[in-house]
């Protein structure tokens, strides 16, 4: 899998100054047994379900034990990393505080943010690159009452750069959202879809004042845009303008 990172940030910061402060990263791990992976497009939306759950959490916010190293990593630059472990090295991972979460056959547990160089050894022994998954079956067309996170098309990803990218994109739809919207959805699960644009929807999407997450380029892909979040017609709805940062 692949470690990311998106230049846009809710603090006031240029890009700038979120590459003089201290860097953290919000580490994911996704459960991948040799025998029974979990099915790509599942494994996205659960971990931008996990991401949600982590915003969303009690411990990540106020006074919580993890409100520290979440501010100081929203203030930065909002790395992901998105690690795969098996059997032992799995058991190992979840023992970590954190959250699990699961989706049709994918599990992902997300963990508070760390240092860049600050990795605990449980996790730091995963492996990053190597490991890519298929969809079984074609994914079902995605459902309009929730968000979207639609994938540029001229793009070709790992699962994990994948993973991080609708991560990102589900937490740029979270900022845009009311507490009373964010307490909706969050009480719904956080339900979402992920798919692929076609070309002439994805420059509807990147045109129409949606959030539209942008990659630094510092691994796999060249800088530029990833994926476009369209709002849900019940759930997570966005402005059709999006106030810029």
């Amino acid at each position: 899998m692949s470690s990311d990172d998106t230049s846009q940030t809710p603090a006031q910061h240029g890009p700038a100054d979120r590459d003089e402060a201290p860097q953290y990263v919000l580490p994911l791990v996704v459960h991948l047994e040799k025998t029974d992976p979990p099915g790509r497009t599942d494994a996205l939306r659960t971990a931008a379900r996990a991401v949600l759950t982590i915003l969303a959490d009690e411990r990540s916010t106020g006074e919580g034990e993890w409100a520290g190293a979440m501010r100081d990593w929203e203030d930065a630059r909002i790395r992901k990393v998105v690690r795969r472990a098996r059997g032992a090295e799995w058991r190992k991972a979840a023992a970590l505080p954190g959250i699990t979460v699961t989706g049709g056959s994918a599990e992902v547990r997300v963990y508070p943010p760390i240092p860049l160089d600050g990795w605990p050894k449980e996790l730091a022994k995963l492996q990053v690159s190597g490991t890519d998954l298929d969809d079984p079956e074609p994914p079902a067309a995605p459902d309009p009452a929730g968000p979207v996170l639609w994938l540029n098309p001229e793009l070709e990803m790992s699962a994990g750069k994948t993973m991080a990218q609708v991560g990102h994109g589900a937490q740029l739809a979270w900022w845009e959202l009311s507490d009373t919207e964010r307490k909706a959805w969050r009480e719904a699960g956080f339900p979402l879809s992920v798919a692929t644009a076609t070309p002439e929807r994805w420059r509807e999407l990147t045109t129409s004042g949606l959030p539209v997450v942008c990659d630094a380029g510092f691994t796999e892909i060249a800088p530029g845009p990833t994926v476009a979040v369209e709002g849900g017609l019940r759930l997570c709805p966005l402005p059709g303008v999006r106030a810029r940062r």
